[in-house]
């Protein structure tokens, strides 16, 4: 499943500080079991949002994760909760179906 949502920083706060938190952040909840990766995409054109993906096994994977279990994700989650907007968008179910396009030639 993926859990998708969208930050955008408020002032004084940049995407590369975020970036920073997140790589950190996530290099720990990596660890828990159902992890199966994390991404930001820059918005073009608001350099000061990014979507965030949180790739996992299963809902139930993700939900039982423990961020306070470690100091250093619960400082950064508190910083970021403080310097940016949090929206989430949603939990998604792999694809049932992929469309992908035949090499032209």
């Amino acid at each position: 499943m993926k859990f998708i949502f969208e930050v955008t920083m408020k002032p004084g706060f940049t995407v590369e500080e975020y970036a920073e938190g997140w790589v950190k952040a996530s290099e720990i909840i990596q660890q828990t079991p159902g992890a199966r990766g994390t991404y930001l995409h820059r918005k073009i054109g608001e350099p000061n949002k990014v979507l965030a993906i949180a790739h996992w096994n299963s809902k139930e994977a993700r939900d039982a994760k423990d961020d306070d279990r470690s100091a250093t994700v619960k400082a950064i989650m508190e910083k970021h909760a403080r310097h940016c907007d949090i929206e989430v968008i949603g939990e998604f179910e792999e694809p049932e179906w992929e469309v992908i396009p035949k090499p032209v030639g």
